[in-house]
């Protein structure tokens, strides 16, 4: 049994087709990277894994029962704007989502629970490699680092599933690869399974075991919301050899008139 399966899936606001026809089973452990134009649906994608877009037709499915259309514990999310509370302190920001399980109402734990509470946010804060800056706010960091406080937010739970959503688009070339490293060992060490958007297909490949390409197939000029995007390639990725694999996969018909017209 997979983890995560579609079948026929589509998502449409009222007669706009945004996603149509996405056929795929996903297993547990793997590293899924999607790249295509803005606009094509990739974001909207993510959101019916986190539960907050419900499937218009078809079927999505979570350990062969239908997600459900609410985020949960067992889904973690980051986007590329820091999603963090400005007016909470490191230590604060990551316990929030512990707090808010405990007490919906105050969004605050007291007692044994919060002593557990902060026990979990020092360990995923250590996990990211912000343990020397507990007290500090949001303001007072760097963008790699708020970056990293926005994927020890997302992991406080211990989620199955990461949802990137380029994350590390806005982060300057020696960052960023501070960032690959770091996702790269968590999802290892956690075992994760990872959906990440990016725009770069050399991140793509250097990070992916598996490429999803979004596009539409079908296009009517008179009716251009008519018909949404689907998945055009899914590709196997080498880890061992992601600059062959890239240049192997370029060389490939269309897929080179994507990278070059749509994927870039």
């Amino acid at each position: 049994m997979s983890l995560l399966a579609a079948k026929r899936l589509e998502k449409h606001y009222g007669n706009h087709v945004v996603l149509e026809n996405l056929n795929f089973s996903v297993e547990s452990g793997e590293f899924v990277t999607l790249v295509g134009a803005s606009g094509c649906g990739k974001t909207t994608f993510l959101k019916m894994l986190l539960g907050t877009e419900a499937t218009s037709r078809g079927r999505l499915t979570l350990d062969d029962h239908p997600i459900p259309n609410e985020p949960g514990p067992d889904r973690g999310v980051v986007f590329q704007k820091y999603s963090v509370f400005p007016h909470l302190t490191v230590l604060g920001n990551v316990m929030m989502a512990d707090e808010l399980r405990s007490s919906k109402l105050l969004g605050k734990s007291f007692g044994a629970a919060r002593r557990r509470g902060i026990e979990k946010a020092r360990e995923r804060i250590e996990e990211v490699g912000l343990d020397q800056a507990l007290d500090k706010y949001p303001h007072e960091l760097s963008g790699g680092m708020q970056q990293r406080l926005a994927i020890a937010q997302a992991l406080m739970m211990r989620p199955r599933i990461l949802l990137l959503d380029e994350p590390f688009g806005a982060l300057d070339p020696g960052i960023r690869q501070d960032m690959h490293v770091l996702i790269n060992r968590l999802w290892q060490e956690q075992q994760l399974t990872i959906f990440m958007i990016t725009h770069d297909l050399k991140e793509a490949f250097e990070l992916g075991t598996r490429l999803w390409v979004f596009d539409k197939t079908r296009h009517d000029p008179q009716a251009p919301e008519a018909y949404g995007a689907t998945i055009t390639y899914d590709l196997p990725i080498s880890r061992d050899r992601p600059s062959e694999a890239l240049k192997e996969t370029l060389q490939q018909g269309g897929l080179q008139t994507h990278t070059q017209e749509t994927l870039l």
